[in-house]
């Protein structure tokens, strides 16, 4: 199989409430624009506010015949870091992608948590971030921009401009709310950690 069709798997790991499926759907769009195969979706445990929740992308040039959870992920996001602790969120994580992580720590301080995952192990401050530009601790927006600019999935720039126009759509009467929303793409791409 050429690498050009092989698809790119995300596997998200959040909580009921703080967006990562959200923020897999809207990366689903993203890609979709820009004229990739996409497939975005959610597996719930229980349905409740904090609860783990576990959201996938997959992600191709060419239609995507299959239809699974994804096991051996390219990328793995974790919105909220202190599911390190009780999900195993490196299984199955292929060692040429990475992990990418909600956290105020370096991505060597993270790396000590997972296992001997030898990837690329890359941090970012979505809490801080989203408290700075959107008022409200919503990581998902900050998560999703940290994905594009370490996945290389989108072109930054198409990226940026296709979520402006989203959020321009989403919240045409709280042009603040789209401000903020953007400020927080940047800053989150400007601001990724990488080891």
């Amino acid at each position: 199989m050429s690498s050009k069709s092989k698809a790119v798997e995300i596997r998200w790991h959040g909580r009921g409430g703080q967006g990562a499926k959200t923020a897999c759907l809207l990366l689903a769009d993203v890609c979709f624009n820009s004229g990739k195969e996409v497939q975005g979706f959610p597996e719930y445990g229980p349905e409740r506010m904090g609860a783990p929740i576990t959201a996938y992308n997959r992600i191709s040039d060419t239609p995507n015949l299959v239809h699974s959870n994804i096991y051996f992920p390219d990328y793995v996001v974790v919105v909220d870091e202190t599911l390190i602790e009780s999900v195993d969120v490196t299984a199955g994580l292929s060692e040429e992608g990475a992990i990418i992580v909600n956290t105020t720590r370096t991505p060597s301080e993270i790396r000590r948590e997972l296992d001997g995952y030898k990837g690329r192990v890359c941090t970012v401050d979505a809490a801080s971030i989203s408290l700075e530009t959107i008022g409200k601790n919503i990581p998902n927006t900050p998560m999703l921009a940290a994905v594009v600019k370490v996945s290389g999935l989108v072109k930054q720039n198409r990226f940026l401009k296709d979520m402006e126009e989203s959020f321009k759509h989403k919240f045409r009467t709280k042009p603040e709310v789209v401000e903020g929303n953007m400020k927080a793409l940047r800053q989150a791409m400007d601001q990724v950690r990488v080891g």
